[in-house]
C-alpha cells in the first residue's frame, strides 16, 4: 500500500492540521541551538501548509525526560527558532493536552502556528497509551507525520494517534526519506556499496545480514571491524571488540562472500596507548597491533583501499564513523572517507547522527545527494523492517 502525502489532501484550508515533527535538536548549556537541521528539514512541508491556510499544530519530543516535566527540556527554543526560520510568530503552548491547550488551538486563525510542549513530558508518550494519544488530538482534524527519525518508535504522537484522524498523510520530509531509501534499496544503479561503521557490530549486525543480498560491495571501519578482525585470528590489543558476537559476524562474513559480496575490512589503523586526546598514537598494520593499545582509527592504506572501491560506484550507502572522529587524532579517516563518497560519481546517501555530524565538520555536506534526518530509523530500514510509523501511514492513509 502507498502512503499518501499532505499536497494529496483535499481542502486544507482552515483545518486544524496535527503534524508530528522531530524538532530534537542539540542545545548548549545555555539552552541556545546548536545545529537545526531537523527544524529547516520540515519547513517545505509548514510551507505548504502555510500556503493551503491551514492551523498548524506542532507535535515533538526533545532529550529524554522520561514521563517528568523538566524545563531543560522544554520546546522553547524550538519554537523561538522556528519563529525566525518562517518569519512569524509560532506560539508555544503551556502544554502537550489539556483543556488549555485545546481552548488555544479552537481559537486559532488560518495560518496560525502553534507549538505543544514537549510530549514525552508525559509517560504516556513512549507507552503509545491510547488515552494520552486521544487527548493529544486536541479535536484536530488532518493528520500529517513529517518525522521519520522517530518513526520507528511506536510512540502515542506517532503511532496510536492516528486512530483518531479521519485524515491520516506525510509530509514532504518523509516523502524524500522514503523516495532515497528506494532508490538505493528498491532499485539501485549499480554497483551498490554499502559502508558501514560506528563502535559496535551489535547494532548492525542484522543490518548487514539484510544488506547481503543487495549490495554489491561491503566496506566495514569503525570499532566494529575488530570482531571481524579477530574472528579471523588477528591480534587487534584492546581495540573493541564483542565477543560474543564474533562467531555471528564470521557467519555473516562467510554468508557475503558465498553470495559474491565484496567485504572489505581495514588493513592498517591508527592506535593508542589510551583512550585520550592526548595519548601517544602510531600507524600499524592491522598485523602488528602492539599488546596493549587499541585501535580508534582506520590507517592511510585502508582509506587507500575503501577509496579504490568506491572507484566505480553508482549508489554509496553510509551509516557510522570509521573511528573516534570526535577527537582530532583520530579524525582523518573518516573525514577522508567523507571526501571520497562526496567526490564520487555515485548517488550518496548518509544516515546516522555521527556520520551526518562527521560531514557537516568536514564541509562537504553540500556534495552529497542526501543526509537522511534519521539515526535509528534509517538503520531499522537498512534492517528490511516495517517501521511502525510508516505502517500506519501505509495501512490508513487512503481510507
Amino acid at each position: 500500500m502507498s502512503i499518501r502525502y499532505i499536497d494529496e489532501i483535499e481542502n486544507l484550508t482552515g483545518k486544524k492540521l496535527f503534524m508530528r515533527v522531530d524538532f530534537n535538536v542539540p542545545l548548549d548549556d545555555n539552552q541556545n541551538i546548536t545545529e537545526d537541521t531537523r527544524i529547516r528539514a520540515v519547513l517545505p512541508t509548514l510551507n505548504y501548509a502555510l500556503d493551503q491556510k491551514a492551523k498548524i499544530v506542532l507535535a515533538s519530543h526533545l532529550g529524554r525526560p522520561k514521563g517528568e516535566r523538566k524545563e531543560k527540556y522544554s520546546m522553547a527554543p524550538a519554537a523561538k527558532r522556528l519563529s525566525r526560520l518562517l518569519g512569524k510568530e509560532v506560539k508555544l503552548a503551556s502544554d502537550c493536552i489539556g483543556d488549555d491547550v485545546r481552548a488555544m488551538i479552537n481559537a486559532m486563525q488560518p495560518g496560525d502556528v502553534v507549538m505543544l510542549e514537549n510530549v514525552r513530558f508525559y509517560a504516556g508518550e513512549e507507552k503509545n497509551d491510547v488515552d494520552f494519544a486521544k487527548a493529544l488530538a486536541n479535536d484536530c482534524e488532518v493528520y500529517v507525520n513529517d518525522a521519520f527519525a522517530v518513526s520507528h518508535r511506536a510512540h502515542a504522537s506517532v503511532e496510536a494517534i492516528t486512530d483518531f484522524f479521519p485524515v491520516v498523510a506525510a509530509g514532504f520530509l518523509m516523502k524524500n526519506e522514503m523516495n532515497y531509501f528506494e532508490k538505493a534499496m528498491k532499485n539501485p544503479i549499480r554497483p551498490l556499496v554499502s559502508i558501514l561503521g560506528g563502535a559496535k557490530v551489535s547494532g548492525k549486525i542484522e543490518v548487514l545480514e539484510n544488506l547481503c543480498d543487495k549490495v554489491d560491495k561491503i566496506i566495514i571501519g569503525g570499532g566494529m571491524a575488530f570482531t571481524f578482525l579477530k574472528g579471523m585470528g588477528y591480534n587487534v590489543g584492546k581495540s573493541l571488540v564483542e565477543d560474543n558476537l564474533i562467531e555471528t559476524a564470521m557467519k555473516t562474513y562467510e554468508k557475503a562472500r558465498a553470495m559474491g559480496v565484496k567485504f572489505y575490512l581495514p588493513v592498517d589503523c591508527v592506535v593508542a596507548d589510551q583512550f585520550n586526546p592526548a595519548a601517544e598514537t602510531k600507524v600499524c598494520p592491522i598485523q602488528e597491533i602492539p599488546e596493549g593499545w587499541m585501535a580508534l582509527d582506520i590507517g592511510p592504506a585502508t582509506v587507500a583501499l575503501f577509496t579504490e572501491a568506491l572507484q566505480n560506484a553508482k549508489t554509496i550507502v553510509w551509516n557510522g564513523p570509521m573511528g573516534v572522529f570526535e577527537m582530532d587524532a583520530f579524525s582523518r579517516g573518516t573525514f577522508a572517507m567523507v571526501s571520497a563518497v562526496a567526490n564520487s560519481y555515485a548517488l550518496t546517501i548518509v544516515g546516522g547522527g555521527d556520520t551526518d555530524v562527521a560531514v557537516h565538520r568536514a564541509g562537504e555536506y553540500a556534495k552529497i545527494s542526501y543526509i537522511s534526518t534519521g539515526g535509528g530509523a534509517f538503520l531499522e530500514l537498512l534492517e528490511g523492517k516495517k517501521l511502525p510509523g510508516i505502517k500506519v501511514l501505509e495501512d490508513k492513509g487512503h481510507k
